[in-house]
């Protein structure tokens, strides 16, 4: 490397490693609050989480085993209207955000029933209310005429929707930039070394500099967040998804495992592997999700299958998110979940909000997302 390109220094006053749904709706919730951000990107190469999700704004069921991430799940539901309008408004891109609610379609009675004493659970630990029905299969068909012969019922969440996760990812680049914002395709983040109240970041594209540094990277915060002092326990987890063709509108609500786009498709998944860093496809994997999209609905037996593809969640031990400023090096902040379409909002608001500010809403409970939870 020059001598030249080691000593040149890009600087801002917050630095986002990481431009997936996850980096830039932080980046943008600071951005809007008038502090200089550069979101540095890996580009290409990159694991790309956020071009291969389902697009789900998803609250039922979410947060099962940790109340925190349950209530954060339903603050960020509640914040998406504003924000899809927003978004909108400011950069002309209709992100096709439906929250009419959504349906999780159970295959046996024995499915139902699980899920019925799961979501009972999540109530008893939420005295404010925990919305949700069960619906049994007239309800069910009544709400989805389509639906298979052999479905015996669903649970319903008013508070869940859909959106399309590329229009959205398009948006959030479009406004960030927009306020001022600067996005750099550094390549990989190789090296963070806090200096005189600084973080300098180093790439092979150069070294930059920040006052404040927020770790967004997905998979790529497990090598980051010790230079840094702390650590994030995140490892991969396959998900593949099958997209058929347009078809005539039948699916007003999106479910679990299936969902029709605005534009027609049908979109099915939500296998779950952990084979490493393979975000490849399997014949059987998709076997198995096509068998179940087509028992949810017959209709889709004969329809054609246009493309299919494998991405990786961001998984914790817990499966939940980690939000944890740095004791060793305060101003660096990790920040990492597998629910970017979810938590967009949240990360946009509240979660930008504590970053920006440094003081977080105690309703937030960001004591109990610290990663240091692992380490008990």
């Amino acid at each position: 490397m020059s001598e030249s390109l080691r000593v040149n220094r890009d600087s801002s006053e917050v630095a986002v490693i990481g431009g997936g749904l996850v980096g830039l709706a932080v980046a943008l919730g600071i951005q809007q609050q008038g502090q200089q951000v550069t979101v540095y990107d890996e580009g290409d190469i990159a694991f790309r989480a956020s071009r291969g999700n389902f697009g789900l704004v998803w609250v039922q069921g979410k947060g099962d085993n940790m109340p925190a991430y349950a209530r954060l799940s339903r603050r960020s539901s509640h914040l998406w209207g504003e924000m899809a309008q927003q978004l909108e408004q400011h950069t002309g891109i209709d992100i096709q955000l439906q929250q009419r609610g959504g349906v999780f379609v159970c295959l046996t009675e024995t499915e139902l029933e699980q899920r019925i004493q799961m979501l009972n659970g999540m109530a008893a630990n939420h005295p404010e209310g925990y919305p949700f029905e069960v619906l049994d299969r007239q309800q069910l068909k009544e709400l989805m005429p389509d639906i298979g012969p052999t479905i015996p019922g669903a649970t319903w969440g008013p508070e869940d929707g859909h959106v399309n996760p590329l229009y959205l990812l398009r948006a959030l680049v479009q406004r960030f930039e927009a306020l001022g914002g600067k996005l750099v395709n550094a390549g990989p983040i190789t090296k963070i070394k806090p200096e005189n109240g600084q973080f300098v970041l180093q790439s092979a594209s150069g070294r930059y500099s920040c006052n404040k540094l927020v770790l967004a990277a997905g998979l790529g915060n497990k090598a980051l967040a010790p230079m840094v002092g702390m650590d994030a326990h995140v490892f991969p987890n396959r998900g593949q998804v099958l997209i058929a063709e347009r078809v005539k509108h039948f699916l007003d609500y999106p479910t679990g495992h299936v969902r029709q786009t605005a534009e027609g498709t049908v979109q099915c998944g939500d296998s779950k592997e952990d084979v490493g860093f393979d975000s490849g496809t399997s014949t059987d994997v998709l076997a198995q999700i096509a068998n179940r999209a087509i028992t949810m609905y017959p209709l889709l037996k004969d329809v054609r299958l246009i493309r299919s593809w494998g991405a990786l969640r961001i998984m914790t031990p817990d499966g939940n998110p980690i939000y944890q400023q740095s004791e060793q090096y305060p101003g660096a902040y990790l920040v990492t979940c597998h629910s970017g379409v979810t938590l967009a909002a949240a990360h946009a608001g509240p979660i930008a909000d504590w970053i920006a500010t440094g003081q977080a809403d105690p309703e937030l409970e960001l004591e109990k997302f610290d990663g240091r939870r692992f380490e008990l």
